[in-house]
């Protein structure tokens, strides 16, 4: 199995936010590694809210004021004191790194963490320390209660699928069997769009040994019913033979190609290109 360390999942976790957000990305704005200085000083995402008059329907971004900054840990990292610290520091930066007073109203900030881990020694030391307590909002989502600003806790495997399927997805324990053909029937649904394709290549390279066991699963699969698959393609080809002779046979009777098209259940174009 690929190392970990070498997988990129935040590209994958920024791609995953706008599948989860597609319905409402045009009220909002993300920017990826978003450096708040001059310096190299960046957060992971920031999510802009474009218009206070749309209010987010997707549970992960109830909390959304105008400015949203996510710090995201990826399935084997962990969520620590000094990532609080971190990130609450940069929040308090980009609020005052502008070229006028309160610029960025604090009142329009929150905070969002997202880990595959609860935080418990984290979450000890806010209650104990600054009173801050995770009150449980729903599946996977916990508010991080007494601070001036909004801040929430994702724990990215505990949350629903319905709503954030290729979020939850963004780990290296798939099971081969069900979880994997479902997560394979869902690409299949959402190819053409980049974003599942960046996801779905980070999720199959970080399982790649179940996704490798599921292959052989399907070849397993395709021996077995070899003999009943050549059946039906044997059967299907004879079918197609006997379709094209009645074609041919109605085309010398000098039938034009849309009265052909009728007779025989095919489109136009198809007789078209079987005649020309």
């Amino acid at each position: 199995m690929e190392k970990n360390s070498a997988l990129q999942w935040h590209p994958g976790f920024c791609a995953a936010l706008r599948i989860t957000f597609r319905e409402e990305l045009e009220y909002l704005e993300m920017y990826e590694e978003y450096q708040l200085g001059k310096k190299p000083m960046q957060i992971d995402i920031l999510i802009i809210k474009k218009t206070e008059k749309i209010a987010i329907k997707k549970s992960i971004g109830k909390i959304f004021r105008t400015y949203n900054i996510i710090e995201y840990k990826s399935p084997n990292d962990f969520l620590n004191i000094n990532d609080f610290y971190k990130v609450y520091g940069y929040t308090c930066f980009y609020q005052a790194n502008t070229d006028k007073v309160m610029e960025i109203d604090p009142r329009e900030l929150t905070i969002t963490f997202a880990c595959s881990h609860y935080p418990g020694k984290m979450l000890r030391h806010l209650e104990e320390t600054r009173g801050i307590c995770a009150e449980k909002q729903e599946q996977g989502i916990y508010y991080l209660k007494g601070d001036a600003f909004p801040i929430q806790l994702l724990i990215v495997p505990e949350l629903s699928a319905e709503e954030n399927y290729w979020i939850q997805n963004l780990r290296t324990n798939l099971k081969a069997g069900g979880e994997i053909r479902s997560l394979i029937e869902n690409y299949e649904k959402n190819r053409m769009s980049k974003d599942c394709e960046a996801v779905m290549d980070l999720i199959t390279r970080a399982n790649r040994e179940q996704m490798e066991e599921e292959k052989k699963m399907c070849d397993a699969l395709k021996e077995l019913f070899a003999e009943e698959l050549r059946e039906a393609d044997e059967k299907g080809m004879a079918k197609g033979m006997e379709l094209a002779k009645r074609i041919f046979a109605l085309n010398a009777q000098g039938l034009p190609a849309e009265e052909i098209a009728r007779e025989c259940g095919v489109t136009t174009e198809q007789v078209k290109e079987l005649i020309s």
